[in-house]
């Protein structure tokens, strides 16, 4: 057995794959620069650092249950001019992570939230943190079934691990009673522990549609705006941008003459309250709420 036979056989044995495949052309490229033993050696640790810090990151973007790959660069600032750049930016630190603060998109369909939120998600996960994906109803019906099963406090577990959740598409459709429900205690159990990005079609005062109930809604929104940025895009669908340059589709400022529903983020950063009164912060039912009953 040659010594490249052996080498290979050892590091096969080790487990380090990528220097495996790659010793013949590192040994050619250091005969011809004669580098330092230590040179190499690092040259030759490194390539299996980065080959399983990539195979490391493929899989934390699988389980993450992403829609799909999107990142700030894809993202067309210019036609969504109502977001703030810096305000991004500053979102990109991943700063929010570290406080276990929330993101909150709002916006008409078709404007960039989800885009938005997922490129968060790949920066958290290319920084270490593990994201999980899912859409409002999903998510809901999804929590929902366990109940019924027995086995809500197990499945809760999957969306409290996570450092970021993403909860995608929130008001697109209303929430029952036991959904209202379930949201507010997932939402309550990762109040200052994790992040949550949400994106929503739904201004704030629209909330109390959503899940049925002015106070769970007031509730959930007092833990979820606690420690939050809101980014509020008021603009055109990037889906439809095709068509309204064809003519087919009227401007969004056309559609009506009033402005979309969506109020400022400085208004609404701290959420609604209930004057005098103060949301609890634990429950200590498994299934109540603010304002629900069990009996």
């Amino acid at each position: 057995m040659t010594p490249i036979e052996r080498l290979q056989t050892a590091l096969n044995g080790l487990g380090l794959k990528a220097v495996e495949a790659r010793l013949e052309s590192l040994l050619e490229e250091a005969s011809k620069k004669e580098p330092s033993y230590a040179d190499f050696l690092d040259e030759l640790l490194s390539c299996e650092v980065d080959a399983r810090r990539s195979r490391y990151l493929r899989a934390r973007l699988q389980l993450a249950h992403l829609p799909f790959l999107k990142n700030f660069d894809q993202f067309d600032f210019g036609f969504q001019p109502s977001i703030d750049e810096r305000q991004i930016q500053e979102l990109r630190s991943l700063r929010f992570i570290h406080e276990a603060s929330n993101v909150v998109l709002l916006g008409p369909p078709g404007v960039g939230k989800t885009h938005l939120s997922v490129a968060l998600a790949e920066a958290a996960i290319q920084s270490g943190f593990g994201a999980y994906f899912m859409t409002a109803h999903d998510l809901v019906t999804d929590l929902g079934r366990a109940y019924r099963e027995g086995r809500l406090d197990r499945r809760m577990r999957v969306y409290l691990a996570p450092k970021v959740l993403i909860i995608d598409e929130m008001g697109y459709l209303p929430l029952d009673d036991m959904g209202a429900t379930i949201f507010f205690q997932l939402v309550s159990a990762r109040y200052e522990r994790g992040s949550i990005i949400l994106t929503s079609n739904k201004s704030y005062g629209d909330w109390g549609s959503i899940f049925g109930d002015p106070i769970i809604a007031t509730a959930i929104l007092d833990r979820l705006l606690h420690h939050s940025t809101t980014i509020n895009i008021r603009g055109e669908s990037y889906r439809l941008k095709d068509r309204r340059k064809a003519g087919l589709f009227p401007r969004a400022d056309q559609d009506s003459g009033r402005a979309a529903p969506f109020l400022s983020p400085d208004s609404l950063q701290n959420g609604p309250r209930r004057p005098g009164s103060a949301a609890p912060r634990k429950t200590s039912a498994p299934l109540t709420a603010p304002g629900r009953s069990t009996d």
